[in-house]
């Protein structure tokens, strides 16, 4: 028997978590699959601006009640050689948070789950097409090696479905674009290169520290298990295959003057690289889907909102979704008019900061980060029509 929803979200990260919470406490049929639950994920920082989002999505206390780890300002060594702070002190929303990613995702999931969202995990959407008349029919199997081990004891290796409209989550490799000929825009090449290191004996310096590089720029972040994030963010091209290595990006460690110095313990994950390029989608919606987090609009890591755009994206997206399937299109507009006041005002912070950092102004990743070559323009200028 094929099920039916009226949503079928493709993602369970921040952005589709809120976005399926959004439509089940609306009374929408939701069903959320997310491919690969658990395990350690890039993106732990949220500054305090999350507050009132995690408030307005009712999630609040059950996020405090989960002890993530104070985060109360950062310190950036970025345009010199000496380390320049920024306290949260006097922030209104408080302090920021350095969370436990897979916990923090299962929890919006879980919460979702309450409000009556079905939750598939381990699985990702395969396949999917219009129906002749209207919605779509859509195939789910498992979701990689991990998501085929759950789906496996679980009892769920495919889902045959059909729904009204679709709400791509899947982050920087969107799937429902291609689909309905909608383009994506990428800004440049980032990558990041990132392990985890167990922290040495009486490291409790709990903000995020950015020291620029010539080839790019690293951070370092502890997070609640006691260990630390260390990362160098690089183009794609200009990455150095040694850092794909322990002892590579040991070496690389060694260069710099304060990261080192936080991250002297045991490389006990990674290295790995994950894609950190920023990318804007046009148009991020149609009469029925929609795409919200990294699927619709990504962001440099330097900004530090990933995920604080990805709930707000989630959660705009889905109030417009239910808006949109009880005859109300005006909210698809403002989902769409968001979007791009975001990507404006990223746009304009992205190249203030960028072009603070002139020590290294002629190597290759700063030369392509000066003002007015920065972000295609145009592609936000489509978002904005």
């Amino acid at each position: 028997m094929i099920a039916r929803f009226d949503a079928i979200v493709a993602g369970g990260g921040p952005a589709g978590a809120a976005a399926a919470l959004v439509l089940a406490r609306a009374g929408r049929s939701v069903l959320l699959a997310e491919a690969r639950p658990g395990g350690f994920k890039v993106g732990e920082s949220l500054p305090p601006g999350v507050r009132p989002l995690l408030r307005d999505l009712g999630v609040l206390e059950r996020f405090e009640r989960d002890r993530h780890l104070p985060a109360h300002g950062t310190s950036a060594t970025w345009g010199g050689g000496e380390p320049r702070r920024v306290d949260f002190i006097f922030d209104p929303n408080g302090p920021g948070w350095h969370v436990d990613r897979g916990r923090f995702d299962a929890m919006l999931r879980d919460a979702a789950r309450e409000a009556g969202a079905q939750v598939r995990e381990g699985l990702t959407v395969r396949d999917l097409r219009r129906e002749r008349t209207a919605g779509w029919e859509v195939r789910l199997g498992c979701g990689g090696a991990a998501g085929a081990d759950i789906a496996a004891r679980r009892g769920t290796r495919v889902i045959e479905a059909r729904c009204r409209a679709i709400v791509d989550a899947t982050g920087r490799r969107p799937q429902v674009p291609r689909r309905v000929g909608a383009r994506r825009h990428r800004l440049d090449r980032l990558v990041s290169v990132y392990g985890v290191v167990r922290a040495v004996e009486g490291d409790v310096d709990a903000r995020t520290l950015v020291e620029a590089a010539p080839g790019g720029w690293w951070y370092t972040a502890l997070v609640p298990d006691g260990r630390r994030v260390i990362s160098f963010i690089t183009d794609g091209d200009l990455m150095p295959a040694a850092l794909r290595t322990a002892d590579g990006l040991a070496a690389a460690l060694d260069e710099t003057k304060h990261v080192v110095a936080m991250a002297a313990g045991y490389l006990e994950l990674g290295p790995r690289v994950a894609p950190a390029h920023g990318a804007v989608l046009a148009p991020p919606m149609g009469p029925d889907w929609i795409a919200v987090g990294d699927a619709a609009i990504a962001l440099d890591p330097l900004s530090s909102q990933g995920i604080l755009t990805a709930l707000y994206t989630g959660m705009s997206g889905g109030r417009a979704l239910d808006a949109s399937m009880s005859g109300d299109p005006t909210p698809m507009q403002e989902h769409v008019s968001r979007i791009a006041s975001i990507g404006a005002r990223y746009e304009g912070a992205r190249a203030e900061f960028y072009a603070l950092e002139s020590r290294w102004r002629d190597e290759p990743f700063w030369a392509r980060r000066r003002a007015g070559n920065l972000v295609p323009v145009r592609a936000l200028e489509r978002l904005r029509r």
